[in-house]
């Protein structure tokens, strides 16, 4: 599954860069609505909790990606976001067993708005510092919220050994 996003990046034309960042932001924004909408209609199922995280890594990752390829965001801090995701998943996955279903955390919901937003800004040709802001601002509440994750269900990862 490619984003359409990535898929104008590539062809890429004048203005490219801008209708690219317009689909982005439009895929985070239904993303946020479809969420709503399933809670207020009672409509929250497995299959959605398990498919919308993965939709939005899909759509995150493959905006860094696109980055890291143009240079634009180094390697090592694309790298720290998808470790973490893996790592989340797989306590995720650790507390499923043991019947518990972790929440997102705020500082995950706090990092997921300022990794948009970065991304989002990232697709404008930045002044260098501002994607230096950018790539720390991602980085930092990256790791802060993998590890909040990891503090607060510590007792989950005693339960699986």
């Amino acid at each position: 599954m490619i984003p359409l996003f990535l898929a104008v990046l590539y062809i890429g034309f004048p203005g490219s860069n801008y209708a690219a960042m317009a689909i982005f932001i439009l895929a985070s924004l239904t993303d946020v609505a479809d969420g709503q909408i399933a809670r207020r209609r009672g409509e929250v199922t497995d299959f959605g909790k398990f498919t919308d995280p993965l939709a939005d890594k899909v759509l995150v990752v493959s905006a860094m990606l696109w980055f890291v390829a143009e240079g634009i965001m180094p390697a090592w801090a694309a790298l720290i976001v998808i470790v973490r995701e893996f790592l989340v998943t797989a306590l995720r996955l650790i507390a499923v067993r043991s019947d518990r279903v972790i929440a997102a955390a705020i500082s995950g919901k706090i990092k997921t708005i300022v990794t948009v937003v970065c991304l989002t800004a990232m697709f404008l040709e930045l002044q260098p510092w501002m994607g230096y802001l950018c790539i720390g601002a991602i980085t930092v509440t990256t790791v802060v919220s993998g590890t909040e994750y990891f503090i607060r269900n510590k007792d989950i990862m005693k339960l699986d050994m």
